[in-house]
């Protein structure tokens, strides 16, 4: 447990079910489900994962040209797309959005989180799906965050965290803590940083 971490530094479907990420058997049939998933990322999907921001909970109204608007105040932007039923065409509420620079991708997740776009709160983060190894999306059982009302939370992302499990030796909390009992992930830009560095560590999984 000296390693544990609120944020999955590779995606366990079990783990992420687990509120702590210590659970040993699936609580819910959709975890049953993401275990026994075989998802490939998408190929046909362009651009640099480590660049890419995925923006999601956005007003089925909010457009392109909208996304843009707000989100080039952060940097340049690459490409940008807001993803659509291939039906409908109607928005399913999110989006991905390709900087040129990683200090652009840096500053939006950090800066526009809980930003409030056409009076909805949007949630921001780093693109799971090619950067991320194990991934499996909600649709299969996966994924992160969640609501409580759906009954299955995901945990282990920045949405919702794993939270410090309760056998936790007292020798992995002083070292990332030190001798004071301080978390080193509660101090200001500490969970941003570690968060920045797993992306790249997980820069050789790029499927593009």
């Amino acid at each position: 447990m000296v390693d544990w971490s609120p944020i999955a530094k590779v995606y366990d479907p079990l783990k992420a079910g687990s509120i702590d990420g210590t659970d040993v058997e699936p609580h819910d049939r959709a975890v049953w489900r993401a275990m026994g998933a075989r998802y490939k990322p998408n190929k046909g999907v362009v651009g640099d994962p480590l660049l890419t921001l995925f923006v999601y909970r956005l007003n089925p109204q909010t457009t392109e040209d909208k996304l843009h608007q707000v989100f080039s105040k952060y940097g340049d932007i690459q490409r940008l797309r807001l993803v659509r039923d291939i039906v409908t065409g109607f928005s399913k509420g999110y989006a991905f959005i390709e900087y040129k620079e990683e200090r652009s991708v840096v500053r939006a997740r950090r800066d526009a989180n809980k930003l409030v776009v056409d009076q909805h709160e949007v949630a921001v983060d780093f693109e799971q799906e090619r950067a991320l190894k194990g991934w499996v999306p909600r649709r299969l059982g996966g994924g992160q965050g969640g609501k409580k009302e759906s009954g299955q939370l995901r945990f282990g992302g920045r949405d919702r965290p794993f939270r410090k499990p309760i056998n936790l030796g007292v020798g992995s909390v002083q070292e990332r803590g030190g001798a004071g009992g301080g978390r080193e992930w509660d101090r200001p830009g500490a969970r941003d940083r570690e968060d920045r560095d797993r992306h790249r560590e997980n820069k050789h999984f790029n499927y593009r």
